[in-house]
C-alpha cells in the first residue's frame, strides 16, 4: 500500500466524492478513481460501493479508514522529524465564522509569516460538526465556542471567556430600557445565525422557557454579517458574540439592550483525546495559547 493511495482513499472517505476529492487534491477525476482501484486491488477487497450518483464506505472500507488516517499522521510527524526541526505540514482545523473573521486573523496571520512550511487548512462547521470531524480524524484541531469545556472523546484548551451581546437598531423600542427580563423579550422579532450555533440555541431556549410552550421564530440570515445588517435595519434584535458588533455599537450603528445572557460561552481549541500531535500542530496549539494571554 502506498501512502499516495491510502491519502486519495482518505479524501474521498472524507467528502463521499470522487469528483470532490479530485478537485480538494488538484487530481483529474480519472487518476482518484484509478489510485482507489489500485488501491482496492492491492487488499483484494472493494472499498466503496457505487450507488447510482452516490458512493459509500463498504464495511472493508470503514476498517481501513483509521489505519489510513494514523498513516497519514505519521508520515505527516516524519516529514517534520526530517526537515531538522523546521515547523512543516498541514493543519486541517475546524472553526466557525464569528472565530474565523474576528478572532483568528492575528493566529493565522502570524502562523503564516514564521512558519511558511504549514500550511492552514479552515474549514468552516459549527460545534457537533466540528467535534464530529475530530473525533474522526477528520480534523487536526476544532475552534469550538461553546458553554461546556468537557467533550467526550476529545481534549480541551480554553482560550477565554466569550462574551455576548444582544443588540437591535438604536431606534428600537427596548433600546435605553436597562434591567431587562427574557419575558421582555417575548413578541419580539428575533434575527439569529443557523440553529446548532451554541449561541442561539441557549438563546432560544431562555426565551422558550420565558413565554411558555411556543418555540421562537428567527428570522435567518445564515452570517454573522448579514445578521447584523438585518438587525440594523429594524428587522429585529440577535444575540452576537460581543466581538462581533464592537465597531457597530462604537459607531452607534446598532445598540446593546440592556439583558445579560444568563449563560457564558467560553472559545476553546479542542483535538481527538489520545492522539499525538504532531510538531506543526502542537507550535500552532502553543501559539494560540500565547495569544489568548495576551
Amino acid at each position: 500500500m502506498e501512502l499516495r493511495l491510502l491519502s486519495t482513499f482518505e479524501k474521498v472517505a472524507e467528502v463521499l466524492s470522487f469528483t470532490r476529492a479530485a478537485a480538494e487534491l488538484g487530481y483529474a477525476q480519472s487518476s482518484v478513481t484509478s489510485q482507489v482501484k489500485a488501491l482496492e486491488t492491492a487488499l483484494g477487497t472493494e472499498l466503496f460501493e457505487r450507488l447510482g450518483g452516490r458512493i459509500r464506505l463498504t464495511g472493508a472500507g470503514e476498517r481501513l479508514l483509521p489505519y489510513a488516517r494514523r498513516m497519514a499522521e505519521l508520515a505527516e510527524e516524519a516529514r517534520a522529524a526530517v526537515a531538522a526541526g523546521e515547523a512543516a505540514g498541514t493543519i486541517t482545523i475546524g472553526t466557525m465564522e464569528s472565530l474565523t473573521t474576528y478572532r483568528l486573523p492575528p493566529l493565522l496571520e502570524y502562523v503564516h509569516h514564521r512558519y511558511p512550511a504549514v500550511r492552514l487548512a479552515l474549514r468552516p462547521t459549527l460545534g457537533d460538526a466540528t467535534r464530529q470531524a475530530l473525533r474522526q480524524g477528520t480534523y487536526d484541531l476544532g475552534f469550538l465556542m461553546e458553554a461546556e469545556t468537557e467533550h467526550d472523546g476529545l481534549e480541551t484548551e480554553v482560550l477565554a471567556p466569550e462574551p455576548l451581546a444582544l443588540v437591535a437598531a438604536p431606534g428600537h423600542a427596548l433600546a435605553g430600557r436597562t434591567g431587562l427580563a427574557a419575558a421582555d423579550l417575548a413578541g419580539t422579532a428575533l434575527v439569529g445565525t443557523e440553529p446548532g450555533c451554541a449561541y442561539r440555541d441557549l438563546f432560544e431556549a431562555e426565551l422558550a422557557g420565558a413565554s411558555g410552550p411556543s418555540r421562537p421564530e428567527f428570522l435567518e440570515f445564515g452570517t454573522i454579517e448579514a445578521s447584523k445588517r438585518a438587525v440594523a435595519s429594524g428587522l429585529g434584535i440577535a444575540l452576537l458574540p460581543r466581538i462581533t458588533v464592537q465597531e457597530e455599537l462604537a459607531s452607534g450603528a446598532l445598540a446593546a439592550l440592556g439583558w445579560e445572557p444568563p449563560f457564558t460561552l467560553f472559545t476553546q481549541l479542542a483535538w481527538r483525546r489520545g492522539k499525538r500531535l504532531p510538531a506543526h500542530v502542537r507550535l500552532f496549539v502553543e501559539q494560540a495559547r500565547r495569544l489568548a494571554r495576551e
